[in-house]
């Protein structure tokens, strides 16, 4: 199997959403989306293929030196690795971008929580957005430049829904991605959470995040003027966010155990609805 190939299964399998909103991207782009998102996926799973953190440190500091390697033009073997050095080129992708995504992941290995959620909208930023501004980039620099805030609102919006929807996972791995801040304000504590324990005040602190997200959806929403067509692929998938926002008001504190799916058909019907009239 070739590296593009590889990318193009492994996003499939592991990023459906922003996969599925990929293929409206142009046929000669669509391949260095796939990279970057594959890229993406090789490090978010590192803490879950790892049983000793330092061993993933190890993982995380390959992937960082493997930058180094690539903007210093060395041959890469590693499928993803070949893949992206050709999407870096594509979209002339900023190195302390993806040096931040990798550094911002290496939180995942470990066991403390979200201090606080300007911490948790700084994670998001490094994460959820940059992928959201690289994508742009790959598709249009000039007019990538132009969205730039609004990538920022709408990667934290949709990366705010994804932590809520991923708690069931998050629990079976004690990780607590939910701010103590908040927890705190609501006499909760992270055991409650991993053990799904004290549901009032965990449903509060959810209430709380479910109304973040409506907020930095709304502002990304009228921002979305700034979005050229050209550059809409890189923001398509953010459309799913209202379904999965409907769905978590659906569940509430469910979502505990349960999370906050919807079927891929809808997925598709969604996005396909969105691509039309070119905004989310």
């Amino acid at each position: 199997m070739d590296s593009r190939q590889h990318c193009f299964d492994l996003v499939r399998a592991g990023d459906k959403d922003r996969f599925l909103a990929s293929l409206f991207a142009p046929e000669d782009k669509r391949r260095h989306l796939h990279a970057l998102y594959a890229f993406n996926i090789e490090i978010s799973r590192i803490p879950e293929l790892v049983s000793d953190t330092a061993v993933g440190e190890i993982r995380y500091q390959w992937w960082l030196d493997t930058l180094d390697a690539i903007y210093h033009g060395e041959e890469q073997q590693h499928p993803v690795a070949q893949c992206l050095a050709l999407a870096i080129e594509a979209g002339d992708l900023p190195k302390h971008a993806l040096q931040n995504l990798v550094k911002a992941k290496i939180f995942d290995l470990y066991a403390d929580p979200m201090l606080s959620m300007i911490d948790l909208e700084g994670y998001l930023g490094e994460t959820s957005s940059a992928l959201i501004q690289m994508a742009s980039l790959i598709l249009c620099r000039e007019e990538a430049l132009e969205s730039a805030e609004v990538a920022g609102l709408a990667g934290v919006a949709y990366g705010l829904a994804g932590i809520m929807r991923s708690l069931p996972r998050h629990r079976a791995l004690a990780k607590c991605f939910v701010p103590l801040d908040l927890l705190n304000q609501r006499d909760a504590s992270v055991a409650n959470l991993i053990a799904a324990e004290n549901e009032i005040s965990l449903g509060i602190v959810l209430s709380e995040m479910r109304e973040k997200v409506r907020l930095r959806l709304g502002q990304a929403r009228k921002m979305t003027w700034t979005i050229q067509p050209t550059v809409m692929p890189a923001f398509l998938h953010v459309v799913l966010t209202q379904a999965y926002l409907d769905k978590l008001d659906r569940v509430r504190e469910g979502v505990l155990k349960s999370g906050a799916e919807i079927s891929q058909w809808r997925k598709q019907w969604i996005l396909w609805k969105a691509a039309k009239v070119e905004s989310f």
